[in-house]
């Protein structure tokens, strides 16, 4: 949206240093120098988070004795909450403690909540005994299940600090006031995705085998070293990064412009009238123009008598906001009907975290006579399509394109959502189809475990990828890029609240349906150990078509406000000309 309204002064007069250490004067912060360090820790972070959420339908199910709609339900609901949790994150980062501190502290959160879970692997008395039938499962207690949800906390705690500062503050190492600082940023969304997803590539193939095949004890040690080692390359390259000092939460602001709005509900706007105070020095064009859309937001910034004191400032921020907050509110209303495009994209990439990987614990996944794939490695074929993509579209498409138009011609932002959107509906009607050939399967063999090959998943994981490589990179490039710069950290809180809605959907879905279908007798769709006995496939159906429904939404509505910020970006850059 924004692009042009970032702060055109120079970042270096702005920076503020980490805390107690003052950066090297011969060295030159941000810029790729400091993004090494940004993109180290993020890849080991990932690689700890990942590893547990790769395999946690599985650990799960094998080790906590759960149901499919038991072991659904507490896999969206912490990814709800691990996601939601970002907005508070973002709250603290802007208002109080800065990105740096933010992150930093989320990672030790992390690093606790992942020792906690290898205490419940690695001591037997904290879990259930093991299951020794299908029809013979003893649940876990309530005290085993409270040190169990009691780690995912803190790992859903140490996300919320994670997730909405790491983009925003690799962003904040660019100059994107200048072109160059702008196509650094550009190349390093997509780089940030492929950087860490090779790295998780290399190392959860090993770590998903060690938790299946080896021990589920030393499968999480593993991840826990990794964020120990994730702090320890983000403490290394404190001198090199520009840090911002917090500047109020703009979640302050949306409230205060709501409540000052509905105050004056009834009063007019005059154009002469409205709260702008001058900028502030460095301020000048980080400012946002005013636009029309959104316009009963203006009576927010309308000076009626008595709110201004003698130096022409707000005396009550809560009957008064100024044309800047208001602009920062309709910005992030801007972008609401394109986040909510990409809650239907997130629903289908959920489902093979959780469907996806119960369906391939119940299929043949033998290579040979000695060697068993472990069913968290299916979460890995998404992640080759996703670096494959990227690096095929960074190295080759664009490249090619520029040779034969004299233009870095990329796909368009509408262009790859919708994109994205065709692929989850594809990719839930190719797992439909897959899980009926499986079930029918199992069925005719008389087995629990069809010798269907595991390999028939291939397919949809791959969509799964895809799906992330085009709607998921949109997204967050299109809120980080064209919200202003005081709201980079609200806009990965806001991405990720689109995760957790889409892990609440879902999760609410499942609970429906499965309400639905065992009524009168009749064979559920969802639930039980067994999906022998459910027709999954029609579930996938039905989120094929809440994506069809999404297809339409978007390209008759949607997609309209993909554009809304760079048209009052490009006003306010001629403006700042003038």
């Amino acid at each position: 949206m924004e692009d042009a309204i970032l702060s055109a002064s120079s970042l270096e007069e702005r920076e503020q240093d980490p805390p107690a250490t003052a950066p090297a004067a011969a060295t030159k912060a941000g810029g790729w120098n400091a993004i090494k360090y940004i993109i180290g820790n993020e890849s080991f972070e990932k690689l700890a988070s990942m590893s547990l959420i790769a395999n946690i339908t599985v650990y799960l199910r094998s080790q906590y004795n759960m149901d499919g709609v038991l072991v659904v339900n507490v896999v969206n609901i912490w990814s709800g909450c691990s996601n939601i949790a970002s907005l508070a994150g973002a709250f603290i980062s802007d208002a109080y403690l800065g990105r740096f501190r933010t992150l930093f502290f989320g990672s030790l959160a992390s690093f606790l909540g992942m020792g906690t879970m290898t205490l419940t692997a690695g001591l037997s008395q904290l879990r259930p005994p093991e299951c020794t039938g299908q029809s013979m499962c003893v649940h876990p207690q309530k005290w085993q299940l409270g040190i169990l949800f009691g780690g995912l906390s803190l790992l859903a705690l140490g996300a919320g600090g994670i997730r909405p500062c790491n983009i925003a503050f690799g962003a904040d190492q660019f100059d994107t006031t200048t072109a160059k600082g702008r196509s650094q940023l550009e190349c390093f969304f997509n780089w940030w995705y492929f950087s860490f997803t090779v790295a998780l590539l290399i190392a959860l193939i090993g770590v998903v085998y060690i938790q299946t095949n080896v021990s589920w004890a030393i499968g999480f040690a593993i991840p826990t070293l990794c964020l120990l080692l994730s702090i320890s390359i983000f403490l290394l390259g404190r001198k090199a990064y520009i840090c911002k000092k917090p500047q109020g939460s703009v979640f302050t602001d949306v409230a205060k412009v709501l409540v000052a709005a509905t105050f004056k509900s009834r009063r007019n706007i005059p154009e002469n009238f409205l709260y702008d105070p001058p900028p502030e020095e460095g301020e000048e064009a980080g400012r946002l123009h005013r636009t029309e859309r959104f316009r009963f937001l203006d009576r927010a910034a309308v000076v009626m008598e008595g709110e201004l004191d003698g130096q022409g400032k707000a005396r009550n921020g809560w009957k008064l906001c100024c044309v800047q907050q208001v602009e920062r509110l309709k910005c992030l209303i801007g972008i609401v009907p394109v986040w909510v495009s990409g809650i239907g994209c997130f629903i289908t990439m959920d489902q093979q975290t959780t469907f996806g990987i119960l369906q391939a614990i119940q299929m043949d996944k033998s290579i040979g006579r000695h060697f068993s794939i472990p069913p968290g490695w299916m979460t890995l074929t998404s992640m080759v399509a996703l670096s494959i993509w990227i690096f095929v579209y960074e190295q080759v498409y664009i490249p090619h394109a520029h040779k034969i138009s004299g233009r870095a011609k990329r796909l368009t932002t509408k262009q790859r959502i919708r994109i994205g959107i065709l692929m989850s509906i594809l990719c839930m009607i190719v797992a439909g189809v897959v899980e009926k050939i499986r079930r029918n399967s199992a069925i005719k063999s008389r087995t629990f475990v069809a010798t269907t090959t595991v390999f028939l998943l291939l397919p949809q994981f791959v969509l799964s990828g895809m799906v992330e490589a085009f709607a998921a990179v949109a997204i967050m490039e299109l809120l980080t890029t064209q919200m202003p710069e005081s709201m980079r950290t609200v806009a990965g809180a806001v991405f990720f609240l689109s995760l957790s809605m889409a892990s609440y959907i879902g999760s609410l879905l499942v609970n429906v349906i499965h309400v639905a279908t065992t009524r009168g007798g009749h064979s559920p769709w969802l639930g039980g150990h067994d999906l022998n006995r459910n027709k999954l496939e029609n579930y996938y159906y039905i989120i094929a078509a809440v994506n069809a429904f999404n297809f339409v939404y978007f390209t008759l509505f949607a997609s309209r406000y993909v554009d809304l910020g760079r048209v009052q970006g490009a006003v306010q850059l001629a403006g700042s000309g003038s």
